[in-house]
């Protein structure tokens, strides 16, 4: 580096050669430093002037410095709308978290507040991304969307996270972006259920099951984070195979339906038929069990009558053998037709014959 002394002539870099120090000042003729305390009171006396002349002088400047340090300490009044929260920071550290209302806190540079919207739902899609204003119109998403199920197929889910703010403090200290990881720990939970899931669970009546095992579990997950987020809702919006194999599965879901058909008839036949079966084999048995009843009875009462007539014949044999024999020509004779001759009669030249079964017909007539 070349410096040219000729044009210097002594001067420093805040002023040309007058030797004149950076404040304007010219130092004494013996090289010393100026007087600091002149200096005060020489700026003191400048402020002075600056004051109008009929302020009251030193009292003045004290009531005018209390004054402004009022206004400063006024600036410290905040209020917080009911649908927000306040976060109150002392040079840039959060200490404290406010509900609405009217609040104070140590005036700026010292503590500034925030108040962030803590009551609007916000939503995250995962798996697809709406356009248009319409939430028909949409756009996969694959690498969110496509995932694997308990059963090792794959299944392509769309789905909505719904969340506000629960802790103001938490949500814009203790995580970095919010929104994303939201998004990112509702990717991870989804994917962990799903896995645990078989496809056809997913497909057909596990959905409701799989939102508040999602709600649940994102919950959970953003409380260990503390990251002062409260999960409103998941929603699944739509639970399909991947479009490469959509035919082949469709086709698979028809076969799997007219099995359960067939296997409904096959019930119904089933809850006809064996009810019917068990009535006939419950009346049979029935039947059966009344049938034993009477003979073991009747052969009960044969064996007390037989008994009973032994008792009898012990007793007096000659009048029980007749008392048999004629009950016994009374049942034989009762079944036959009967023709009564008079011996007597015989000599007469007439046949002695009555009709006695004949006539008892005429009488029955």
């Amino acid at each position: 580096m070349i410096i040219n002394k000729s044009n210097d002539n002594g001067s420093g870099p805040w002023g040309s050669g007058n030797n004149q120090n950076p404040w304007g000042k010219r130092p004494n003729s013996n090289g010393t430093p100026p007087d600091v305390d002149e200096m005060l009171r020489q700026g003191k006396d400048k402020l002075k002037k600056m004051v109008p002349t009929g302020f009251g002088g030193g009292k003045g400047l004290l009531l005018l410095l209390l004054v402004i340090i009022g206004i400063w300490a006024l600036t410290g009044v905040y209020r917080v709308n009911p649908q927000q929260q306040g976060v109150v920071l002392r040079f840039g550290e959060w200490v404290r978290t406010t509900p609405p209302g009217l609040h104070y806190h140590l005036p700026s540079p010292i503590e500034k507040v925030l108040t962030p919207d803590v009551t609007r739902d916000n939503r995250i899609e995962v798996g697809y991304r709406s356009f248009g204003g319409a939430a028909t119109s949409r756009r996969d998403v694959p690498d969110e969307s496509k995932m694997i199920t308990g059963d090792e197929n794959n299944i392509d889910i769309d789905f909505i996270v719904f969340w506000k703010i629960s802790d103001a403090g938490k949500y814009l200290f203790n995580i970095q972006d919010p929104p994303e990881t939201v998004k990112v720990a509702a990717q991870s939970v989804m994917r962990d259920i799903i896995g645990q899931t078989k496809i056809q669970t997913a497909l057909t009546g596990g959905r409701q099951e799989i939102q508040l095992k999602a709600k649940n579990q994102l919950q959970d997950l953003l409380d260990e984070y503390q990251s002062g987020v409260e999960v409103r809702d998941v929603q699944l919006l739509s639970v399909d195979p991947p479009a490469e194999v959509i035919d082949a599965f469709n086709d698979v879901q028809r076969a799997r339906q007219d099995r359960d058909t067939l296997i409904n008839e096959a019930e119904a036949f089933r809850n006809d038929i064996v009810p019917r079966a068990r009535g006939e084999a419950a009346q049979l048995i029935s039947e059966a069990e009344a049938y034993e009843s009477e003979v073991v009875n009747r052969a009960k009462g044969d064996a007390d009558r037989f008994t009973s007539i032994y008792k009898s014949y012990k007793l007096n044999p000659d009048v029980t053998e007749s008392r048999i024999y004629l009950e016994t020509m009374e049942k034989v004779f009762s079944k036959v037709k009967k023709i009564i001759m008079d011996k007597s009669a015989s000599s007469s030249g007439v046949v002695p014959y009555l009709p006695l079964d004949q006539l008892k017909q005429k009488g029955d007539k």
